[in-house]
């Protein structure tokens, strides 16, 4: 793994500290296939005790793992920014390469026969690196609400969600955000903007809640922060709640795919899933096998 050193550097006593717990933590995730932003790191530092909760905490931070990658002593494949990303082409050498790849990658609609239609959203784009690791195989959507959903994503959403609805389905949507103000919030605004959307299917959608929640809060005790008094919701907020608050970045990220793994099962008949689960498989071996044919010859 590409521990590179760009920019030589002489670090204290207290940055080795840092730099030694980073890795620790860094590479304890790794192994469990998961990488971290710099938030989920430096939520995982202070709820360990290695550092104070402040916002200039975690800026110090970040300026320490940015010098401590520069001058090869954290992996840079270790620490994501999931907000800014290549895109571009995929390429192939040759057909049968292209239909090898189609045939391991081939899904059906595997909620097709479902009597429900589930879609899983999340307040921040910085979290769609979890769901990026546990959605696909629920076979749910996923979508990234970045904080209050645009006027043009709830509309998008309310039509997607009425054509569920038209073929019989029940459309439930789960929604992890914030512990806070506005956060707490957000899942009301969700429920009421796409009903309006729905065009007379409204009755069919059902909004869950599925984190932040008080319960999970008390059960897994994640870092908290002082309620933003600058919101417009904070005093009735405050009022239920308390003056702390807490992101959804400081749960183990373990954690956050088993809630989004319980909330979708929960709406999902498993006698169907694994018959299309059959279907599906048996798809792919078909492709496979034109895949061999291309590759002998056979199609020429």
């Amino acid at each position: 793994m590409p521990r590179i050193c760009y920019t030589p550097k002489v670090f204290n006593e207290r940055h080795v500290e840092i730099v030694h717990h980073a890795n620790v933590i860094l590479e304890e995730y790794q192994r469990q296939g998961f990488t971290l932003t710099l938030r989920q790191l430096y939520y995982q530092f202070v709820a360990r005790g290695f550092l104070a909760n402040a916002q200039s905490t975690y800026k110090w931070l970040g300026d320490v793992m940015g010098a401590a990658r520069l001058a090869g002593e954290v992996d840079w494949y270790h620490l994501e920014d999931r907000t800014r990303n290549l895109k571009g082409n995929q390429h192939w050498k040759s057909p049968a390469e292209l239909i090898s790849h189609t045939a391991r990658s081939f899904k059906i609609d595997k909620w097709a026969d479902q009597p429900y239609r589930v879609e899983v959203w999340i307040e921040k784009d910085a979290l769609l690196g979890v769901l990026d690791s546990i959605c696909p195989k629920l076979d749910v959507d996923y979508f990234s609400c970045r904080g209050y959903t645009s006027l043009s994503e709830i509309w998008k959403a309310g039509q997607r969600l009425k054509r569920s609805a038209e073929q019989g389905k029940k459309v439930v949507v789960l929604h992890f955000g914030d512990h806070d103000p506005s956060g707490m919030d957000m899942s009301r605004d969700i429920r009421d903007r796409v009903r309006l959307f729905m065009d007379g299917y409204g009755d069919q959608l059902k909004v869950l809640r599925c984190a932040l929640n008080m319960a999970q809060v008390n059960r897994l005790n994640p870092v908290p922060n002082p309620a933003k008094l600058s919101d417009s919701r904070a005093k009735r907020y405050i009022a239920e709640y308390g003056s702390s608050s807490w992101e959804l970045d400081a749960l183990d990220p373990r954690e956050l795919v088993r809630l989004v793994t319980a909330g979708v099962v929960k709406f999902r008949d498993d006698r169907l899933w694994h018959a299309a689960q059959a279907r599906e498989q048996a798809g792919r071996d078909q492709l496979a096998k034109v895949a061999e044919a291309v590759a002998a010859g056979k199609f020429n």
